[in-house]
């Protein structure tokens, strides 16, 4: 029997969070008790399988795929997919890169007991962030495969109208053995979006502080060697809904048109820009021609150094990068040619599942012409193309605003000046910067959602 006519519906709420187990099978017939796997088992059989395919491909990973052979290097393992489907069945999703820096997002079933497993099928979901297909529950609480060019919006990420869910941020401290200061955005309320913040759980002394510039609230920690290892969590209520094109105050002269430390002035994007726009009439006409501009020349790929950093100048000449670099470079072209742009960043609740975990980041831009804000989002009118007229003027309901703009001034601030910008925490032990562990993860209010 194929996977996909059995995964059930286990799969949308075991995360990195929990490992799950059941002593009955489909038909709710009880079954023969099987070990409780949690995540790491998973992770652990996924990697040792990998690490020994590497092995006997001559230090790659061999996959067949449309009609020829990739030769992969691991990037990582989804975490926060990770899933037991059932008595000895699990679910594990994998980031793989080609030696000419292509990404291919594989999804492995597995079968078996801590210790030994084993992979029973494997299947190239994305390549370079771009689905092939996705999944489908079915009121029998089945996934079914369905291919990506006929399915529906809600399954490639867009809900419309209103979204209602439970946001959480779980942030994990390393070893510390100086005193350290951590910095955490906290998510606020506009006109698209109200925010409660239910509770925060935390070490350290605390105070919440308010960044003056974009008006992001900060929850700001002072920790030490004593919370070395300990989490951070934050839960938020948050009531979203979709943005379109909307009206609002003209930008002050030179607000959002000023360079910032990774956006800069450079007679490079001034180059590109005027070519673009060349003999395009309207400021509207001008930013679809830039939107699209980046998207023909960019590949959405999170391999190598250097991405992520939404540094427009390394987007420009690597033509590659995430969400932060596609941004940046579209802001840095649209600002070379007089148009408004800002950045903003937090997390796309996923739209085909109800709770679970959540794949880091993501961040969005606007612009400004005639009165109003566009809101864009190229990295996902970039993966898919059949969406791409809809993310240029919206954003969809289903994900949360963490902080907004770049540069960012706080007091007290980070040691090593303005932050680039806020969705990870930022650490400094003994004023030194420092890696957090992060988990983002929701539970939607399913009330007339899917």
């Amino acid at each position: 029997m194929s996977w996909q006519k059995i995964i059930p519906a286990v799969l949308v709420v075991c995360t990195v969070f929990a490992g799950c187990n059941t002593s009955r099978d489909e038909e709710n017939n009880p079954v023969e008790s099987a070990p409780n796997i949690v995540t790491k088992d998973i992770q652990n059989g996924i990697e040792k399988h990998i690490e020994e395919q590497t092995r006997l491909g001559e230090g790659y990973f061999r996959l067949p795929f449309d009609e020829t052979e990739l030769r992969l290097k691991l990037v990582r393992v989804h975490t926060e997919y990770l899933a037991n489907l059932g008595p000895r069945r699990h679910f594990a999703c994998v980031d793989l890169a080609s030696s000419d820096g292509d990404v291919y997002d594989v999804d492995f079933f597995l079968e078996g007991d801590p210790g030994a497993i084993t992979v029973t099928e494997t299947t190239v979901h994305k390549t370079n962030g771009q689905p092939l297909y996705v999944w489908k529950q079915k009121r029998d609480k089945t996934w079914h495969r369905r291919p990506a060019k006929e399915a529906p919006p809600e399954l490639l990420g867009v809900i419309k109208g209103r979204d209602e869910f439970e946001f959480l941020y779980r942030a994990t401290l390393p070893e510390m053995t100086d005193t350290a200061r951590i910095w955490i955005p906290l998510p606020s309320t506009d006109e698209f979006q109200t925010a409660e913040v239910t509770s925060i759980e935390a070490p350290g002394e605390r105070e919440i502080l308010q960044e003056p510039e974009h008006g992001n609230r900060v929850l700001f920690l002072t920790l030490g060697p004593q919370d070395s290892g300990k989490t951070i969590e934050i839960r938020s209520q948050i009531q979203r809904r979709e943005k379109a094109v909307y009206a609002t105050q003209t930008p002050a002269a030179g607000q959002y048109l000023d360079p910032e430390r990774l956006v800069p002035a450079d007679e490079r994007f001034s180059g590109i820009a005027e070519k673009v726009v060349e003999g395009k009439n309207g400021d509207l006409v001008r930013a679809r021609a830039l939107y699209d501009h980046v998207i023909d020349r960019m590949r959405y790929m999170k391999f190598g150094p250097g991405w992520g950093k939404g540094d427009a100048v390394y987007a420009c000449d690597a033509r590659t990068g995430n969400c932060t670099d596609f941004h940046s470079y579209f802001i840095a072209l649209s600002r070379a040619v007089g148009i408004p742009a800002r950045f903003a960043i937090g997390a796309a609740i996923p739209s085909a599942r109800n709770s679970g975990g959540i794949d880091g980041y993501h961040c969005w831009a606007e612009f400004y012409t005639d009165g109003r804000w566009w809101p864009v989002d190229i990295s996902e009118g970039d993966k898919c193309s059949s969406l791409s007229t809809y993310y240029f003027g919206h954003h969809p309901a289903n994900r949360v605003e963490l902080s907004r703009g770049r540069d960012l001034v706080l007091e007290p601030g980070p040691a090593s000046g303005p932050i680039n910008f806020l969705a990870y925490p930022v650490l400094e032990i003994g004023g030194k910067p420092a890696n957090v562990k992060v988990e983002f993860s929701f539970k939607r209010k399913t009330s007339g959602k899917v």
